[in-house]
Formats: C-alpha cells, structure tokens, sequence
C-alpha cells in the first residue's frame, strides 16, 4: 500500500508542477505575475490539501487495514472536501478576473481546466466522487460563461471529467477487490483453524486408542491365548477391560482418573455404565473441565443405580446429565424405574 500510494503521489505532484508551471509562463508583455502567482499558489494548497490532509487520529502506519472505507488516509475529510470545493470555484473566476478577455482561451489563461480536473481526480481518489463531480459540474459553469462551452470542451474540460469518472471506476474496482481479498484471508484464516482442529482431534483420538489398547492389551491378548476359556476373575476383568475401552471411544472428554476409578468402581458391583460425548465440553476451559469431571466422579460414587447413562450435549446452561435406572427399567419416560437425575451445570465464562 505504501509504494502504490507513493507512485500516485509522485504522479499527482508531477502534474501539479506541470500545471503550475503553465499557469505561472506567460507572454512578454503580459502583465505582472502576481495574480497568476496568488492562483497558483491557491491551487497548490488545495493540491497538497486534497493529497495529505488525513482525519483526525488516523494513524498512516495503519493504511491497508480494515474496510476500504475505513483505512487511515484514504477518506478525505469532509471538512477539507468543503474547503477543495470552494477553492476550486474561486480559481477559474479568479483567473477570468486578471486576465484580458481577449486572452482567456490562451494556454497560461485555461491551465486551470486542467489543474482543478487534477485536483477534483485526487479527491475522487479520497473517498469523495459526489464531491468531485460537484467540482466537475462547477468548473464547467464556470469555465462556460468565462469563455464560451465550445472552448471548455475542447481545452481541457473533458478530459477532466474523463479523469474523474477513471479514477471513480478505479476506486470501485480497487475497494471490491480489497473485499475480496479480505474475505479471502478470511475464509484461508477459518480454513487452517478448521485443519488445526481436524489435526487436533486426531492427535486425540489417537492417544486414547493408544491409551485404551495399553489397558486393555493385556486382557485381550489372554483372551485370544486361552481360546475364550476364562477363569470366572478373569472374564470380570475382561468385561471390565471392554467397557474402559468403549468408553475411551465414546467419552474420552468427561474422564479422568477418578471418572474411570468410579466407573469401575461402579461395574464391579454389576451396574451397567454407559458413556457418550456427543460434543457441548469443546468450549469448556481446562479448570472448568476439572471441576465437571470431579462432580461427575463425586455422583457416581454416591449412586447404587444398576444401570448409569452419562451424557453429555451441546446445552447453553447443562454440560452432563447422569441418569441412574433400575434393571428392569427400559422405557426413558418410566419414572418408576429413575433412581438417579443429575445434571452437573455448564462452567461459565469467568470461572
């Protein structure tokens, strides 16, 4: 952004000298140069006005950043798009006013078509079309009654207006492409978080699976050894070895060592315990982790259900719900068989 404003800078400043050099030549015997100096130099202000005046508290080390509109050094304040307007009204009447009628289509008398299309295309440039094209509509009224509309045509005035309809489709074309590009990198930004995650959760999964192999190898590999045939010790740590397993793929977020201890805890005296993390723990901060797991272990330690479902599920306000059944009960709304509800509160932020 910094080398491109700088070649529009280093073009603008050009053209500027050209048409003050111009407006300051003049034929021998034309009279003193101290009108043609005041207009000049009123257009050199409004020159550097247009190309450098910022808002107040924009930052220049920040251009390119954040919506077209609101970079720092692209809008033109309005306050100083006022002040361009009214000095690109006082320059042709002003030059009309010292110059002989008989001279006004020379070339040191018409500079100033050229000079405020040049000064109306930097505002353009700025954030300000509406504005230019007010100027554009005032320089060729004015231009008009000063020497007649076929002289304004053909000496300068259209080509300033063609400069601020270019520098107008320029500044669309730019700013769509800047959203674009911005939604672009937005759309890259989410794509390599959504990969980081992706990446994540395998890396996760991987060490649970690993995890769960290394407990319940060793169960397996005598299963296989003895042909199924198991003393009545070793089926119990069998099923156990199973279940830690399955829940190791299921529920993997709402265990810890003391989650496990009392999930086994709980399938040594015969309950049947199911686990499943259907997601709602993702956004759950480590400690608040910590505090759900330990309520989780405290209420299995206290229930004697024979049959335990723990779930949990994407709830703004419940991050698992313990639900303790009879055996025999089968049918989810049969509250004669619920023996155990409890739902263990979502973390908040702050905690």
């Amino acid at each position: 952004m910094r080398s491109v404003r700088g070649v529009l800078d280093t073009i603008a400043l050009a053209l500027t000298a050209y048409y003050a050099v111009r407006g300051l030549v003049r034929p021998e015997g034309a009279g003193n140069l101290l009108f043609p100096a005041i207009a000049v130099g009123l257009y050199l202000v409004l020159t550097l006005l247009a190309l450098y005046i910022e808002k107040p508290g924009s930052d220049s080390a920040a251009a390119g950043s954040g919506p077209p509109r609101d970079r720092a050094g692209t809008v033109l304040p309005r306050w100083a798009a006022l002040v361009v307007l009214v000095g690109v009204a006082v320059i042709p009447v002003f030059v009309a006013a010292y110059t002989p009628p008989a001279e006004r289509t020379a070339s040191h008398a018409t500079w100033y078509l050229g000079a405020v299309g040049a000064v109306l295309t930097i505002m353009c440039v700025r954030h300000r079309p509406i504005s230019a094209w007010i100027g554009i509509a005032i320089l060729g009224i004015e231009s008009s009654w000063a020497i007649g509309v076929l002289p304004t045509m053909s000496l300068g005035f259209v080509g300033s207006a063609l400069w601020v309809a270019i520098a107008q489709l320029l500044m669309v074309f730019t700013d769509r492409a800047y959203r674009d590009t911005a939604r672009l990198a937005a759309l890259q930004q989410a794509t390599s978080a959504w990969q980081a995650s992706q990446a994540v959760r395998r890396l996760e999964r991987r060490r649970r699976v690993q995890y769960a192999l290394a407990v319940a190898g060793p169960t397996l590999s005598r299963v296989i050894a003895s042909g199924g045939v198991l003393t009545d010790e070793e089926r119990t740590t069998a099923r156990l070895a199973e279940g830690r397993l399955r829940d190791e793929l299921r529920g993997a977020r709402l265990l810890d060592d003391d989650v496990r201890d009392a999930i086994a805890a709980a399938r040594l005296r015969g309950a049947t315990v199911t686990v499943f993390d259907e997601g709602g723990l993702d956004d759950v901060s480590p400690e608040g982790l910590d505090e759900v797991r330990r309520e989780l272990a405290q209420t299995l330690w206290h229930t004697d259900a024979p049959r335990i479902i723990i779930r949990s599920a994407p709830d703004p306000d419940v991050a698992i719900t313990i639900v303790g059944r009879s055996a025999g009960g089968e049918g989810l709304t049969d509250e004669d068989d619920l023996q155990l509800w409890r739902e263990i509160p979502r973390p908040r932020a702050s905690e």
